[in-house]
């Protein structure tokens, strides 16, 4: 089926490590409602629980539903009825491939920034950003699976270097950028996030499981941008970065957009975040394991305060604390406050 406006529609090929290579010749330049007909299965409904909510928070949406298998198994979404905007760089660069950024928008509006295409071009950069992800939409069942299907799906039809796949967005767009390099970091390589941020390791942006952590820690940049006028964000942005720096995430940087308020990019601040994106710097071996073992020692000090009270019969006090620590730890925690969670429910549904 195709419209007015060139509906493209891509037939995604099982997931494959390394670079996807396309059988078909792909179109490039501006393409508008185009559709991936398939789901990624890194994506179901378990593993968007596993990575990017917290343990205990999972674990109360999973005994909504019922402990039911094939409800978490299930995808969120049909794929064949959801739309997507891509720039396509005539020129792909070098063998190793195009460089992908997967942007989140503030609005419904799945569009390219016209003023971004000539530095897309320069980088070899494809831009795919979907239509209704807009911030009145839910981000768990479909902001963050839309994003997921846009880099699935494009991964699958072009020639993709997998050490340039980025995540971005713009203000609301950008706190949803942030979950998903977080919790996604064995796809997205960094993030370009425009003028919005959230601390990091909180019930909004919950820290994924060890080996994920690591990966983030170990691989990831962030780039932040954000308008000099721009007060707001300012702060949110001091916040977040001060907060990536506590969890031991130490390669980011930050560029100001200057006599700028609350505003999309211009052409040169973002040529100048995709250069940055690209610019990975190899983080200290000894400063990571010293931050992460003070971690790790002040986790377990408070899981054993959370079994003292357990223990002492002071459940709702080990309650309040061990959601405290899912909060501030979320997968770090994992499987220990998942199992105090259910051992203190169970000693309190027996005195009952």
């Amino acid at each position: 089926m195709l419209t007015g406006r060139a509906l493209v529609t891509f037939a995604i090929l099982a997931l494959a490590s390394g670079i996807a290579v396309a059988r078909d010749p792909a179109p490039v330049g501006l393409l508008r409602d185009v559709v991936f007909t398939r789901y990624p299965p890194f994506a179901d409904n378990g593993e968007r629980l596993r990575r990017l909510v917290s343990p205990l928070d999972a674990l109360q949406i999973e005994q909504r539903m019922g402990g039911n298998r094939d409800a978490l198994r299930a995808e969120p979404l049909d794929p064949a009825q959801q739309r997507f905007t891509l720039y396509v760089p005539r020129d792909p660069g070098p063998a190793i491939g195009y460089a992908l950024l997967v942007f989140v928008p503030p609005s419904d509006d799945a569009r390219v920034p016209v003023q971004w295409i000539p530095a897309l071009d320069r980088t070899h950069t494809i831009f795919v950003s979907a239509a209704h992800s807009g911030n009145d939409a839910n981000v768990l069942d479909r902001r963050e699976p839309l994003a997921l299907l846009a880099a699935y799906g494009v991964m699958h039809h072009y020639h993709i270097n997998p050490a340039q796949v980025y995540i971005g967005g713009f203000s609301g767009g950008s706190r949803v950028a942030l979950r998903l390099a977080l919790g996604y970091p064995d796809l997205f390589r960094g993030a370009l996030l425009d003028a919005g941020s959230d601390l990091v390791g909180t019930a909004q942006v919950p820290l994924p499981p060890p080996d994920l952590l690591h990966v983030f820690q170990q691989s990831s940049r962030i780039v932040f941008v954000t308008g000099d006028e721009d007060v707001i964000r300012q702060a949110q942005l001091a916040r977040a970065d001060a907060s990536l720096e506590y969890w031991c995430a130490f390669d980011k940087d930050s560029l100001t957009a200057m006599h700028t308020g609350h505003a999309l990019a211009d052409a040169f601040v973002f040529a100048q975040a995709l250069r940055e994106l690209q610019r990975r710097k190899v983080p200290d071996a000894a400063r990571m394991e010293t931050c992460r073992e003070a971690h790790q020692r002040a986790l377990k000090a408070r899981l054993e305060q959370v079994e003292s009270l357990a223990h002492s019969g002071q459940t709702t006090q080990a309650i309040r604390l061990l959601t405290r620590i899912d909060a501030s730890y979320g997968g770090l925690a994992d499987p220990r406050s998942v199992e105090l969670w259910r051992v203190i429910n169970a000693r309190n549904a027996r005195q009952h």
